[in-house]
């Protein structure tokens, strides 16, 4: 262990009762002070000695609350995201029908995708599924990006006719 990790680390383990304390006012949550002073103490375990610290306490303290910061506002996003996105809410649960329906849509749209032509399936599985661009593909098949394009639109049209249960 660095020196810069023993002396944070040994620090925090004397000062953790005052930073669980300021970590809590500004979460106002214990159980998430308790998060973020591991955390401070994972850092500090990890601090390297690249570069000195001058003033162990103050570093410590300013670690715990940025990290107290940010897991605020992450936090903050977490429960914004939830409450925007939320896709059914209690009165809006989707039936047993309707699931039965989406299922069978599923697997009519996964079995098309498998029964894909050569070098359509492949073309289509790097693109969509794997993330690579047309032009990657143009370049790793040798082919042109326009071929790539054809394949990607024959593909599509055949998972829509899938899906519509024609």
């Amino acid at each position: 262990m660095s020196s810069n990790a023993a002396t944070l680390t040994e620090l925090l383990i004397r000062e953790r009762p005052a930073l669980l304390r300021r970590v809590q006012r500004i979460l106002g949550s214990r159980s998430a002070a308790e998060d973020v002073v591991q955390a401070v103490w994972f850092k500090a375990r990890g601090a390297d000695d690249g570069t000195a610290i001058d003033n162990p306490r103050a570093y410590l303290y300013r670690l715990a609350t940025n990290l107290a910061t940010d897991h605020g506002r992450e936090s903050t996003r977490r429960s914004r995201l939830l409450a925007e996105h939320y896709l059914w809410g209690p009165d809006e649960a989707i039936s047993a029908e309707e699931q039965a329906m989406a299922q069978d849509e599923l697997q009519r749209v996964l079995d098309a995708a498998g029964h894909l032509p050569e070098p359509t399936r492949t073309i289509f599985r790097l693109n969509r599924l794997q993330g690579a661009t047309q032009a990657e593909i143009a370049r790793r098949l040798g082919v042109s990006v326009t071929t790539v394009e054809n394949h990607v639109r024959a593909a599509l049209r055949r998972l829509a006719w899938a899906r519509s249960g024609r």
